[in-house]
This record gives structure tokens, C-alpha cells and sequence, in this order.
């Protein structure tokens, strides 16, 4: 590892964030949203807020997470709001004592109410818009995070080798849904990145379909769509599978699908439009004669929320940087018949990107 890579490694989020401000002409930067508290201070707590300052960083909460935020928040002064001293009195604190004029807010997260309170209780300041900031560091993952990933990306993987056995013709898709979010949980997952898609046969059309009563019957694929969140990150996986037999169809169009997803990950690598990389995948299904049945985009960024940064689809026209996690979810959707959708997460690289998924992609064909 390079010296400058190996600093960037070692400082922390509040640093980056810091390192940040001049390049948007902020003098702080506030960050009051979930997602994005829990990836600066790397802590999750349902309220609080962070000052970024180039010469400091602070971090507000509660009663309720007091104690933890204390013993596990590195880089920043720990402050406490109550009934009598609000988030926002914390912040002018902060905001006189280090002069900020321009101060950064997350306007891809705030409601209106919430804008309101800032721009009539913060003091002495502008408020900027300036989630991209954050988008900007959240969009490259370090190496704790990518580890953090593929331990969640085991648990799903852990789920599927389980459900797989558990399915049968007459379980239904919401018995194999609810299996498989047993299982997560069994095998460490705080909770669901999602609520998990299972469709089956003519349900398989719907990309997003959910569970129904509906039970699964031989010489039908079954579309089943989940992760799991570890440490605030998500997995998020896709498997299709049939069930006694597939057609000649069938066969047909998983393996498009197949063949699909690794066009558009052999085409990824940094510096790439993300629509690139879905050209890429939508060429090889519409030249199988099944263009119209792919509706969606190849994939998506993926990291503590389970869409998050830049993705690969028909409108994404930004470069994807080195260290960019991005799912690879093409797929075919026949309606009254069936749906197939692969989907792994990749990591994209300088010269290429590489899976951190282990599950076997084959069709399988459970009998």
C-alpha cells in the first residue's frame, strides 16, 4: 500500500469529511441523517447530529445512546442534547466558537420541517446544500467496509444454502420468505437490508413483487431477492431456481441472463459510465430477442443503505471510481409466464471489477 492510500486508510470518516469542506466551500459540514451519521462516526443510534470542522468534530445524542456514543465514537467531542439544551443550541455552540459562516446540510435527507428549524434556529451561518459531500465518500468503500460487506453478503449466502433445502412444490412464497429471514438472523444479521422478493412462476414477471399465499408447483423458477444488514452495512443477493424441471425456454432465458451479468461486469472498472456497463448487459438480452422484457437498470450502489452512490443503469452517466461496490442485477420478465434475475455485488476496480459473492450461479434445478 502506497503512503498516501495508506493515510487515507488510517483517518478517520470525520477527517475525510473535513478534508472535504474547501472543495465545497464550507467552513462545516452538519450531518443529521442515519445513514449518514453511521457512516461518520461509525455508530448507529436512532437521533443525533455531527459538526465537521476542519480544526474538530462533534457529535450530539441523547440520554439513550449517551454512554455507548462515548465508548465507541473515536475523532469527536461527545455532547449531550436534552429536553432543556436542543441539537440545534449544541450546534451554535459549535457553529460561535469556530466561526463557521457556510455550513453544509444534507438537503437529500432533510424534510422540509426539518430545514425550517435549522434556518430559523442556527445562528450567524448559511445553510448549503451538501449531501454530494458525503455521497462523494460513501461512494468509495475502505477496507474495513468491503470486509463488513462480504461478512454480510456470508450470512445471505449461509440463508440461501438453508431456504434451498427447505423448499418443496406446495411451500409457499410467504413460508420461504419468512425462512429465509429466520435464517439470517440465525447466522448473525442484525435485521433485513429489505424485505425479501420471492416470486414464483407467473409472479416471477413482477421485479418487484411481493410474497404472496401463492405455493411453488414443479416446472416453475423461483425469484428470491434478499440481504441482510452487519455492523449497518447490507447485503443483497439474487438467485433464481426452478423447481422439478425447466423448459427449453426457461433454460433459454437463464442463461441470457447469465450471459448478461458477465458482459456488463467484464465491461466494469474505474473510470467506466455506469450506463456503459448496462449497455453492455442490455445488448446481450436484446440480441437473444428479449430486449423489451428488461426493464430495469443493471445495478445499483450498495453500502449502509442498499441503494446508495452511483450505480450502473441507462442514466447514470457519472465515471464509477475505484472502490465503488455496485450490484450486477440484470433480467428477463416475461409477463404471465415467468422472471429470471442474477444478481452478485461486485467491486470495481482500476483494471476490472471482482464478485464477493461465493453462491454458485448454475441454474439449479431443485428436485
Amino acid at each position: 500500500m502506497d503512503r498516501k492510500k495508506e493515510m487515507q486508510e488510517n483517518m478517520s470518516r470525520f477527517q475525510k469529511i473535513a478534508e472535504k469542506l474547501d472543495a465545497y466551500g464550507l467552513d462545516a459540514m452538519m450531518v443529521t441523517s442515519a445513514p449518514n451519521r453511521l457512516y461518520a462516526a461509525e455508530f448507529a443510534s436512532s437521533a443525533g447530529m455531527a459538526i465537521v470542522t476542519k480544526k474538530g468534530s462533534w457529535f450530539f445524542t441523547d440520554s439513550r445512546y449517551i454512554e455507548v456514543a462515548r465508548k465507541r465514537i473515536q475523532g469527536a467531542e461527545i455532547g449531550q442534547n436534552t429536553t432543556k439544551v436542543s441539537l440545534t443550541d449544541l450546534a451554535n455552540q459549535v457553529i460561535a466558537e469556530q466561526g463557521v459562516k457556510k455550513l453544509g446540510f444534507e438537503d437529500a435527507y432533510a424534510t422540509v420541517s426539518a430545514y425550517n428549524t435549522w434556518k430559523e434556529k442556527l445562528r450567524g451561518c448559511e445553510l448549503v446544500p451538501a449531501t454530494e459531500l458525503l455521497m462523494e465518500l460513501r461512494c468509495v468503500k475502505d477496507e474495513k467496509e468491503i470486509e463488513t460487506l462480504i461478512a454480510a453478503q456470508r450470512i445471505a449466502e449461509k440463508a440461501l444454502v438453508d431456504v434451498l433445502d427447505f423448499i418443496k412444490p406446495g411451500k409457499t412464497e410467504k413460508e420461504i420468505s419468512a425462512y429465509l429471514q429466520y435464517r439470517m438472523l440465525c447466522h448473525g444479521a442484525e435485521k433485513n437490508s429489505f424485505d425479501p422478493i420471492v416470486v414464483s412462476g407467473p409472479n416471477g414477471s413482477m421485479p418487484h413483487g411481493v410474497p404472496s399465499d401463492k405455493p411453488v408447483a414443479e416446472g416453475e423458477f423461483i425469484t428470491m431477492d434478499f440481504g441482510c444488514v452487519l455492523n449497518g452495512y447490507c447485503s443483497d443477493m439474487t438467485r433464481t431456481v426452478a423447481v422439478g424441471y425447466v423448459t427449453e425456454e426457461m433454460d433459454k432465458v437463464y442463461h441470457t441472463v447469465l450471459k448478461a451479468q458477465k458482459a456488463g461486469m467484464d465491461t466494469a472498472k474505474a473510470g467506466v459510465l455506469g450506463k456503459v456497463i448496462h449497455e453492455a448487459a442490455a445488448k446481450v438480452i436484446a440480441d437473444a430477442g428479449y430486449g423489451e422484457y428488461f426493464g430495469h437498470g443493471f445495478g445499483h450502489g450498495l453500502g449502509v443503505e442498499v441503494h446508495e452512490g452511483l450505480g450502473a443503469a441507462p442514466t447514470s452517466d457519472k465515471p464509477l471510481p475505484a472502490g465503488a461496490v455496485v450490484s450486477a442485477e440484470p433480467g428477463i420478465y416475461i409477463p404471465g409466464k415467468f422472471g429470471v434475475r442474477i444478481e452478485d455485488i461486485m467491486i470495481i476496480g482500476e483494471t476490472g471489477s471482482r464478485s464477493i459473492m461465493e453462491a454458485p450461479k448454475e441454474l439449479l434445478i431443485l428436485k
